[in-house]
């Protein structure tokens, strides 16, 4: 992270970026809540109804109304987007149809519960997923979501919730969109959770007793009421940052602590930590890099290093941040993050140095105004500081070759004076001594500048002064022209070096950015996750001097895709530590806080689908493999690749969305043209094999011609099923419901198939006062006939067959059970899937269609179909469960 002062009246860059990726995508409202039951769904539908009374176009993505009388009236008044049916392990699921909404284009959706994780086969894995394709569309959208499914906070609530939440959402969604916390007391959810509000009585008694305890309900109400002021603390600061308006505009505290390489840092960081907590406010632990952090040995940047990780773990925010000065560079964060407090030591430092380098807590109490400064004590570890091993001692004053070539360019000049001295007076002979000096401040440093402007002086009085060839001085007014030489050429010294220090700043951010732009469009032009891991160990392991592996999760455990040099190699801890980050999402191994035996540091690649890969990175000299100061630019590189790696997967799964597509095209078109060309003969054959019927010809046997009837009514359902399969899959199901008389419909189903079912007997156990149901006759009627000569195809010979209707709690259910060796425990509605044979049961025989048919004509009715096992004898049953909303009452046949 970098951070530059700037002008009083002129916004940043980074504004003028915000603004314009916001320019064009729609906004995001969430209505927070401590828990479920407070009424987010509820606020949420009263807001779109005001919207949609002002005039503004608004529908219903997905809400979930969980049978609240009052929800489904707020419902009511907006025009609903129908849900899509999506399969995934093994059951139907109702999910909100993103295409659609797309193709409707409103100007505001209302989408419930966030955190929903879409089923499988979905486009995205999430909901919010969807949303932010919404955004991006351009459609504002209204949301929900309770506190404890924010990412950043799910280890918090399981801890005192002793509840792991598993539906997440990152922090990310939340940061640009607008909150309204939705609160009522806990005493109030407690009252409406056991007048049955929110859950179901037995459901209620449960919770009452583990996750809604009013200690937690506290708890998690204050966490929704903070984390909301948070972001509005957040947008209220890219506002001011956005406007260029100055001060700290203090309606929340917002705590700094700045960490060095000196003994006590850590001091700090804990004193910060005890600071933040008594205010409840963040804090942000930072690292100000000058040109002297050149300088700095393995134990300085150890406990830099140290410092920055214990702030992390400690829940701050942590940078590092280039700057020519520590009093610069802490001056313009402070101004730029508004921040109200300040927390930083005071080493002990000589008169002498503060003489040069000026006091830096002096310096922050007169300049930043009204952000209160916490000066703390640093106190030096002596203990600690002999505990660490010794590093080689530095040369304070530089290279021996870099004062030769001072010396050498002094040397240069003086002959040059000499040869010219005729020609010049000895004023412009003094001002040929600048050169070496500015030469050599700007080249090796301030030192080496100095020693060039002491040398130039003596040399100046030795050759040019007289007398010549001695030092001594015999005018007075030499003796201020060598002074003025002497003084010119330390203030020049200072300022090259300076502006040497500025631009070895520069150069490393240019270089800086230079790398992740050019790692950025190496991994654009890659198309498969081997290239992309031996292009990311490549330029890692150039970038920070380190050998490199990739490793990638797969069915038999992770799996080597990448390394560098190519002929590395993990060991069993080396594995162990890997596999630990990528299961926790956590840095692993040296360097780390965890597994710290492996010679390896592992690093996990996350995005929103998971955990994707892992990197390693290990020295050959034994330390530890990435700098505190160079951290940044690791998880840079890292949040590349992983959006690289996910941008292929997403690319694998359309490829392989569009080849089913396809596939299910050219199979639904064959099933069609082969049904179509099918139906013809067989009519004819029906129609003949009816006229030999009724022509009784002489000595032709009645059972050939009865044979012949029913294979071929046989191959015309089979036929039918053909065609009206393919209307599945085409979508093309019509659906004409009206009120049914279950009665009639089975007795009907079962005379259709009287002949196929001729050595079963049919129990009928559907009683005459059942209520009518809503459904189309003709669909109905197809489902009950493949489920009857299912039971007829595959129940043992001259077994009864039933038909069950029973009435239930919030649905009626019409079963079909027959005799048999059943279904595979565990793979029962893996018979609807189209083409289904399963070995091992009685379904592995005849096309796979029937079920699937049944499948898709219930679905199109709203009615819902499974397969189990008997439970009181050996056999299948299928079931047919008609919702209470399609079942009438008997005294206006209206639904429910």
């Amino acid at each position: 992270m970098t951070s530059r002062p700037t002008e009083p009246d002129r916004p940043p860059p980074e504004a003028f970026l915000r603004a314009a990726a916001q320019e064009g995508r729609g906004r995001l409202k969430v209505f927070l809540g401590a828990a479920p039951g407070v009424g987010k769904t509820y606020e949420m539908l009263l807001d779109g109804a005001a919207r949609l009374k002002a005039g503004i176009d608004v529908v219903v993505g997905v809400v979930e109304t969980h049978g609240r009388n009052e929800t489904e009236a707020l419902v009511a008044p907006f025009e609903v987007i129908a849900r899509r049916p999506v399969e995934g392990r093994g059951r139907a699921f109702d999910e909100m149809d993103l295409d659609a909404v797309l193709a409707r284009r409103p100007q505001l959706v209302l989408v419930d519960e966030l955190a929903h994780s879409n089923a499988p086969g979905s486009r995205h894995p999430k909901r919010y997923q969807d949303v932010e394709e919404l955004l991006d569309a351009g459609i504002d959208v209204y949301s929900t979501i309770n506190i404890q499914h924010l990412e950043s906070l799910n280890d918090i609530v399981a801890s005192f919730t002793r509840v792991r939440v598993r539906e997440t959402v990152p922090d990310r969604i939340l940061e640009n969109a607008e909150l309204q916390v939705v609160d009522i007391p806990p005493d109030e959810l407690i009252d409406r959770l056991k007048e049955g509000k929110v859950y179901v009585p037995a459901e209620a008694s449960r919770a009452l007793t583990h996750f809604f305890s009013k200690s937690n309900l506290s708890a998690l109400r204050e966490m929704a009421l903070r984390r909301a002021a948070q972001a509005v603390d957040a947008q209220m600061l890219d506002y001011l940052r956005g406007q260029a308006l100055a001060g700290s505009f203090a309606a929340g505290e917002r705590l700094l602590v700045a960490v060095s390489e000196l003994p006590g840092s850590l001091e700090l960081v804990r004193a910060a930590k005890r600071q933040a907590d008594a205010l409840k406010a963040p804090w942000t632990a930072v690292h100000i890099e000058t040109p002297r952090a050149r300088e700095f040995g393995e134990a300085e940047r150890a406990r830099v290093g140290e410092a920055l990780r214990l702030a992390a773990e400690l829940g701050a925010t942590t940078a590092s941040i280039p700057a020519a000065t520590v009093f610069e560079g802490l001056r313009a964060y402070v101004e730029d993050a508004r921040v109200t407090q300040l927390i930083i030591g005071k080493s002990a430092r000589s008169r002498w140095f503060e003489l040069r380098h000026g006091s830096v807590v002096d310096n922050l109490v007169r300049s930043i105004g009204d952000v209160v400064v916490h000066v703390i004590p640093a106190h030096d570890d002596r203990a600690a500081a002999a505990a660490r091993p010794a590093r080689p001692a530095r040369a304070p004053w530089g290279r021996r070759r870099d004062y030769a070539w001072a010396i050498a360019m002094v040397v240069v000049v003086t002959l040059l004076g000499l040869s010219l001295a005729r020609f010049l007076n000895l004023a412009n002979v003094a001002l040929l001594y600048l050169v070496p000096v500015m030469a050599a401040a700007s080249l090796f440093g301030l030192r080496q500048g100095i020693a060039a402007g002491l040398l130039s002086s003596l040399a100046y009085n030795f050759f040019f002064l007289p007398p010549t060839g001695s030092l001594t001085i015999s005018n007075p007014e030499n003796v201020v022209t060598l002074l003025v030489l002497l003084s010119v050429a330390v203030v020049t010294s200072q300022l090259a070096a300076r502006v040497r220090a500025q631009a070895d700043l520069a150069t490393r951010g240019a270089r800086q950015n230079a790398a992740l732009a050019g790692f950025s469009r190496h991994l654009t032009g890659l198309s498969t996750a081997d290239e992309v891991a031996r292009v990311v160990c490549g330029e890692v392991a150039r970038l920070f001097d380190a050998r490199t592996v990739l490793l990638m999760p797969e069915d038999d455990g992770l799996v080597l895709r990448g390394a560098f040099p190519p002929e590395d190699r993990l060991g069993q801890i080396e594995l162990a530590a890997a596999q630990w980050a990528i299961d926790k999402g956590q840095p692993a191994g040296r360097g780390s806080q965890t597994l710290t035996a492996a010679d390896w540091l592992f690093q996990p690649l996350h995005t929103g689908r998971g955990n994707l890969a892992v990197l390693g990175l290990a020295r050959d000299d034994g330390r530890d493999p990435v700098r505190a100061d160079r951290m940044p630019l690791l998880m840079s590189l890292l949040d590349q690749t992983a959006l690289a790696l996910e941008r292929m997967l997403l690319d694998g799964e359309m490829r392989q969305v569009s080849q089913l597509k396809e596939r299910d095209r050219l199979r639904s078109a064959l099933l069609s043209s082969v049904s179509h060309d099918l139906r013809t003969p067989l009519t004819t054959i029906l129609a003949s094999a009816a006229q030999i019927r009724a022509a009784r010809c002489e000595g032709l046997d009645p059972a050939l011609v009865d044979g012949l009837e029913v294979e071929a009514q046989r191959l015309n359902r089979f036929v039918a099923n053909l065609l009206d399969m393919a209307r599945v899959e085409a979508g093309a199901v019509r659906v004409a419901a009206e009120p049914i008389d279950l009665t009639d419909a089975v007795a009907s189903a079962v005379h259709d198939v009287r002949r196929s079912l001729a050595d079963h007997p049919i129990t009928l156990e559907v009683a005459p006062n059942m209520p009518l149901v809503r459904a189309d006759p003709q669909l109905f009627h197809h489902c009950l006939i493949n489920l009857l000569d299912n039971a007829g195809k595959y129940a043992d010979p001259g077994t009864p067959i039933i038909v069950r209707a029973e009435r239930r709690a919030g649905q009626l259910t019409l079963a079909i059970l027959d005799e048999g060796i059943g279904l595979p425990p565990g793979r029962e509605n893996d018979v609807f899937d189209t083409f289904a044979r399963i070995e091992g049961s009685d379904r592995k025989g005849g096309t796979g269609l029937g079920l699937a048919i049944v499948k898709g004509f219930a679905e199109a009715m709203g009615l819902s179909v499974r397969a189990s096992n008997r439970t009181d004898r050996r056999g299948a049953c299928f079931a047919i469960g008609v919702p209470e909303a399609l079942i009438l009452r008997a005294s206006d046949e209206e639904p429910r």
